[in-house]
C-alpha cells in the first residue's frame, strides 16, 4: 500500500486540495495542524471528530507520532541538522 505522490507533494497546502484527502485523512491533518501551530489548538469539536474515525491506541498512536515529528523538528533545525535527503521529488 503505497500513497500518491500528489498527495505527498501537496500535503502541506491540504486544505487548497481537500479533494485529494478522503474524510479520515483530513481530519487527521487537521488534527495535526491543531497540535502543530502554535496559534492552533485542539478544541472539543476537533477531538469528537477524531475519535469518530480513529480508537483510542489509534489516537495516542497518531498524537505520538505528530508529537515526535514536531520534536525532532526542533531539535533538528536548533542544531543546524539539514535535511538528509531522503525523499526527492
Amino acid at each position: 500500500m503505497g500513497i500518491e505522490t500528489e498527495k505527498i507533494t501537496r500535503v502541506v497546502e491540504w486544505t487548497e486540495c481537500r479533494d485529494l484527502f478522503d474524510e479520515h485523512e483530513q481530519v487527521a491533518l487537521e488534527y495535526t495542524d491543531a497540535i502543530t501551530l502554535s496559534d492552533s489548538d485542539v478544541d472539543d469539536a476537533l477531538f469528537a471528530r477524531v475519535r469518530q474515525f480513529f480508537d483510542d491506541d489509534a489516537i495516542v498512536e497518531l498524537t505520538e507520532l505528530i508529537a515526535w515529528e514536531n520534536a525532532s523538528s526542533k531539535f533538528n533545525r536548533a542544531l543546524r541538522i539539514g535535511s538528509q535527503g531522503l525523499w526527492n521529488r
